[in-house]
């Protein structure tokens, strides 16, 4: 039997009852779409300019908000990199070393042993005191008073985030100031004056 001479007497299954047809919707006539050419684009309900006046109540909310968000990045990264977290606080230590550091913008950056850190004997001695300096005159007084081996006291404003310009830390020295050893060291301490 050849494919031509099939047996036609196999059901097929594609000869079953039609699915009825679908009710179509009725749609409702469209406004049509004009273009400027067409002579009734011209002569509708609306005056006579309505079609060429921007949308302003969006396009002005658009533009404050535009603003507003300026305005809160512009507020955030002034409050995160330029506005110090402390300002003009002061401590009392040893500066251990100061040195200049800084490939375009050069601050000198240094250590400060910190004087209620090193008096304290009941705990363990928790962490050095980093600082940065830009200022070359203050960063030649703290060298001074580091080859003396005198304590000094430190003004410095502490920022949240770290900026080349400023240093490699996120306090930076504003002024010192050298301390009379007898105002905070115990008298077992004192350096014998001649």
């Amino acid at each position: 039997m050849s494919f031509l001479e099939e047996d036609n007497s196999k059901t097929d299954y594609f000869d079953g009852p039609d699915i009825p047809d679908q009710p179509k919707k009725k749609e409702e006539p469209r406004e049509p779409i004009l273009n400027p050419d067409d002579p009734e684009y011209w002569y509708r309900d609306e005056s006579e300019w309505d079609h060429l006046k921007p949308d302003r109540p969006r396009r002005l909310w658009l533009w404050g908000a535009l603003a507003a968000l300026t305005l809160a990045i512009v507020w955030i990264i002034y409050i995160i990199g330029f506005a110090p977290a402390v300002q003009e606080a002061s401590i009392c230590g040893y500066v251990e070393h100061i040195e200049k550091r800084g490939m375009v913008f050069k601050t000198f950056e240094g250590v400060l042993l910190p004087y209620k850190e090193l008096k304290d004997t009941t705990r363990v001695y928790r962490h050095d005191f980093l600082f940065s300096v830009k200022d070359p005159k203050v960063a030649a007084d703290m060298r001074r008073m580091q080859y003396a081996n005198r304590p000094v006291r430190i003004e410095y404003n502490r920022y949240r985030s770290v900026l080349p310009w400023r240093g490699d830390g996120k306090v930076l020295v504003i002024s010192v100031d050298s301390v009379d050893p007898r105002k905070i060291l115990p008298p077992e301490f004192m350096p014998e004056v001649p």
